[in-house]
């Protein structure tokens, strides 16, 4: 199932891994274009309630055409997930799902200026009626801190070049326009990666920085473990490996006892209870699904379940 524009990735998988019960309360916490809250609305029944939030006022705007009253937008970052939820009267949650990274839309529309495919504004916000562009961050940012933007978020071997040449060409007027960065930075690396444009990571990296998406999961992720009732799912799609470490440290983390002073006298008995338990290894998409869109190639799916006292 797939909203216009978009097929969702790992679609039966991520429904099934919530395990959901006709009248229990969902969160989807990335709407997109609605391919996983049709699939989870289709799964529940009268009395059961969805919540799906999402950054992008076009994803809103695509999501009131379903006219379901059991589904809520939010047009909200996920991370404001616990003061929303709490807006709408909605305690306990018995699953979260997160389909992170860029949707397709947002990639393929080229005034949104996520992609080198196109010479377009360099935008790449998600929420386009807030926060700096790209283009308004690069006018001002030093080298420095260019650079760091470059190797933390894209991983980027040659991010002090690229971001001299980004300085150097201020010099000649702000760069305003995906087509002129994508051609400083392939100006800049002096070796491709095979299959890739050179500007892959640089605009990963900054489209990443600019939307705080790292933060913005590391807030979720506690918040709504916080919100799981007992038994509840946490189901994370991840499409970056700094993401997937995120999401894979935090559910070991959170399923293991709490470390405590080494000389406590407890017993094993004693000890907290973790607040997950794992379910099952990482899921991938199938050779199939991979033909069929290519996008899905590097996505992991994680699945956690609520153990102990509802929260």
């Amino acid at each position: 199932m797939s909203g216009a524009g978009h097929t969702s990735v790992l679609l039966a998988e991520a429904v099934e891994a919530l395990a959901i019960k006709p009248d229990g309360v969902y969160v989807d916490g990335t709407f997109g274009r609605g391919g996983h809250s049709r699939a989870i609305l289709a799964a529940l029944g009268s009395a059961g309630r969805l919540v799906a939030f999402d950054r992008d006022p076009r994803a809103i705007e695509a999501g009131r055409a379903i006219g379901d009253a059991r589904l809520t937008l939010v047009h909200e970052p996920f991370s404001e997930l616990d003061p929303a939820l709490t807006r709408l009267g909605v305690e306990g949650i018995d699953g979260l799902l997160l389909d992170l990274g860029v949707s397709s839309p947002q990639l393929d529309e080229a005034e949104r200026g996520m992609s080198f495919r196109f010479d377009a504004p360099l935008d790449m916000r998600m929420d386009t009626t807030r926060g700096q562009t790209v283009a308004e961050w690069l006018a001002d940012a030093s080298v420095a801190d260019i650079t760091e933007v470059l190797r933390e978020y894209g991983e980027e071997r040659f991010a002090h070049a690229i971001a001299k040449a980004i300085a150097a060409a201020r010099t000649g007027g702000v760069v305003a326009t995906t087509g002129q960065l994508a051609a400083i930075v392939e100006k800049a690396v002096r070796t491709r990666e095979p299959g890739q444009h050179p500007a892959t990571r640089s605009f990963q990296a900054l489209r990443i920085f600019i939307n705080q998406e790292l933060e913005e999961l590391s807030l979720v992720l506690p918040a709504g473990v916080d919100r799981l009732n007992a038994g509840g799912r946490l189901v994370v799609i991840s499409f970056h490996s700094l993401e997937d470490r995120i999401v894979k440290r935090f559910m070991r983390d959170q399923s293991r006892p709490p470390q405590l002073p080494a000389r406590l006298p407890l017993r094993a008995a004693d000890l907290p209870r973790p607040r997950l338990r794992l379910v099952n290894k990482a899921v991938r998409p199938g050779e199939a699904e991979v033909r069929a869109n290519p996008r899905a190639r590097s996505a992991v799916l994680r699945i956690a379940e609520r153990v102990g006292e509802a929260a």
